[in-house]
């Protein structure tokens, strides 16, 4: 009876290490993706209202291209995670290295479809004659880095579960120098405008994926991990994939949507949109930190058939979700003025993302509850109700966004439908773990 107490205060302390050890590196690594997109944009944003409008519309739809693949990363790290909980990490590598190659496969298919398709795929978003020619030029070059945007997802897939956040902060970090430098030298230096600032973006991806090749291949070897194709292997991590496939397809189809609508109200309001979903891209990465710490500490806990420790650690993990809201709203409010002049010096832009702002900011406490419970549920490997419950959103959605021009609505009613479409989410989520049939243990689910 003296006992019980005594385990109920530890277990709190225990899991906030295992989350904070994953957790914080993990943010360095995940903000390196909406980092390379805020540079692009902080130094193409001075180059013209058109020119931001222009990356505005090709960064949505390159971001689409490579975020509809992160099951690369989301579901490696399940499996193993899992892998790692049963303690066969020869069996973890190897399938790691399967998703290596299939994001290879599909890297080689997207610039296929990319490169011939841009002025077609710009066209959907109703882009204005001064900014579709940015648009085009941004996407076509960028488009050629994809295959290494995808491999460093699935490597980094495998080293996260592997319980390693540490070496994908340290690339991270590295890439997101690199990418930097050589944005300012090509478009400034070199004078070769946006397109200076996508080929910046390319060779620093390209940079990055061959140092986690170098990391995963030395691991493999280690364990003894076969390094070659097997085709039974790489056509199971895709059958794995599908269910997350959907569910990402559904959450890209509602930042494009959002995107499209912005385009439709005006360069100026599609510029500040660009700005908007730029910083919130940042702050999900932010609390999504959280949940991939949760990704593999769930993974491996039910790996070993512990479900308590599961239903423990997920627990915990909502109750950081909350308070890092609670904090990015405070701070995305008070560093406003000093941020905002960062992306443009046009007063009438700047006057459109204050209202809107607020809107993301106040948001932000549901943001947090809904990446946490998305990282546990995909930590444990159910995929197929994430993809039902983005359908169920997107949905719900659609039809509210596309009718804010219809009623008079500028970029922050835009960005309520936004709020809305988390609140569903967060519903959805909620109710999937209070029921407990996540709980799935095993090496394998």
């Amino acid at each position: 009876m003296t006992k019980a107490p005594a385990i109920s205060r530890t277990a709190p302390r225990r899991h906030d290490r295992e989350i904070i050890a994953l957790a914080v590196p993990a943010f360095g690594a995940l903000v390196a993706e909406p980092l390379f997109v805020m540079v692009d944009s902080a130094i193409v944003g001075h180059l013209g209202t058109p020119q931001l409008a222009g990356l505005a519309i090709a960064a949505a739809l390159l971001t689409t291209a490579v975020s509809i693949f992160v099951f690369l990363a989301y579901a490696t790290t399940a499996a193993v995670a899992r892998r790692v909980g049963a303690g066969d990490l020869q069996a973890a590598i190897r399938q790691g290295m399967d998703g290596i190659w299939l994001a290879l496969l599909l890297g080689a298919t997207v610039i296929a479809v990319t490169l011939p398709a841009a002025p077609w795929l710009v066209g959907l978003f109703g882009a204005s004659d001064t900014a579709a020619p940015y648009a085009v030029t941004y996407l076509r070059i960028s488009s050629l880095g994809i295959p290494a945007m995808l491999v460093v997802l699935a490597a980094t897939g495998v080293l996260r579960g592997l319980q390693d956040t540490r070496t994908p902060l340290y690339v991270a970090i590295g890439g997101f120098g690199a990418n930097a430098v050589l944005n300012v030298v090509l478009v400034y230096g070199a004078g070769l405008g946006i397109a200076g600032s996508a080929w910046g973006t390319v060779l620093a991806q390209c940079a990055m994926a061959a140092v986690y090749l170098i990391v995963v291949v030395r691991g493999a070897r280690r364990h003894g991990a076969s390094l070659r194709p097997d085709a039974a292997g790489i056509r199971a991590s895709a059958q794995a994939g599908v269910p997350l496939l959907v569910r990402t397809l559904s959450l890209r189809a509602v930042l494009m949507i959002a995107t499209a609508v912005a385009a439709r109200l005006g360069d100026t309001d599609v510029a500040a949109h660009q700005i908007i979903l730029s910083l919130w891209s940042l702050m999900a990465f932010a609390l999504d930190a959280i949940a991939i710490a949760g990704q593999a500490i769930i993974g491996r806990y039910l790996g070993a058939g512990d479900t308590q420790g599961a239903r423990d650690v997920c627990r915990r993990m909502v109750q950081w979700g909350v308070a890092a809201g609670v904090l990015l709203g405070v701070l995305i409010v008070a560093a406003r003025p000093l941020f905002i002049p960062l992306f443009t010096g046009d007063q009438v832009v700047r006057d459109t993302l204050l209202p809107t702002l607020l809107v993301v900011a106040v948001t932000q406490p549901v943001s947090g509850i809904v990446f946490v419970l998305d990282g546990v549920l995909m930590g444990a490997g159910d995929g197929p109700y994430l993809a039902g419950a983005m359908l169920v959103t997107l949905a719900v959605f659609a039809p509210v966004a596309l009718l804010v021009p219809a009623w008079g609505g500028g970029l922050t009613a835009l960005w309520w439908t936004m709020g809305l479409m988390m609140g569903v989410r967060m519903l959805t989520l909620w109710l999937r773990t209070r029921s407990g049939r996540w709980l799935v243990t095993g090496a394998t689910r």
